[in-house]
């Protein structure tokens, strides 16, 4: 299987402009450039690599704990993630410094540590987990 998606740019770094499409069409020349990524507050004006990456990292976690909650014998009436992609200026440029996972959870008949272990699992076995472990990643899981 393989998924893929295009980015256009033009112009130089600070002043261009871009846009991503993906294959899905679900982004279909969807703006993005340096304001929008760091100098637009709300966010709301394009797209930027940093919200890309949590939205696939909330999706595929959350996917990967319902399948590990129906294989200790849970299933969930609601997974509710939040991913918080953390971007940070140094020496070398912007670098992701850290991921925090928000989870809310409704899971009848599952305790708290079985909760836990099941997430913590989901958490580290989760593709986008894998491929972004070089960046610490932080669980904050709560049974509604």
């Amino acid at each position: 299987m393989m998924r893929t998606a295009k980015a256009h740019w033009a112009g130089s770094g600070q002043d261009g402009q871009g846009s991503l499409t993906t294959q899905s069409g679900v982004l279909n020349d969807q703006p993005y450039s340096f304001k929008l990524r760091f100098q637009n507050e709300d966010g709301k004006a394009g797209t930027n690599p940093e919200e890309l990456i949590a939205a696939a990292h909330a999706g595929c976690f959350t996917m990967a704990l319902s399948f590990a909650l129906g294989n200790a014998g849970f299933t969930a009436t609601a997974l509710d993630t939040e991913a918080q992609v953390a971007i940070t200026p140094g020496d070398g440029g912007f670098s992701i410094t850290g991921i925090t996972l928000k989870l809310t959870a409704s899971v009848p008949g599952i305790s708290k540590d079985q909760f836990d272990a099941v997430a913590a699992g989901a958490k580290a076995n989760c593709p986008v987990s894998k491929a972004l472990s070089a960046v610490p990643i932080t669980l904050e899981a709560a049974l509604a």
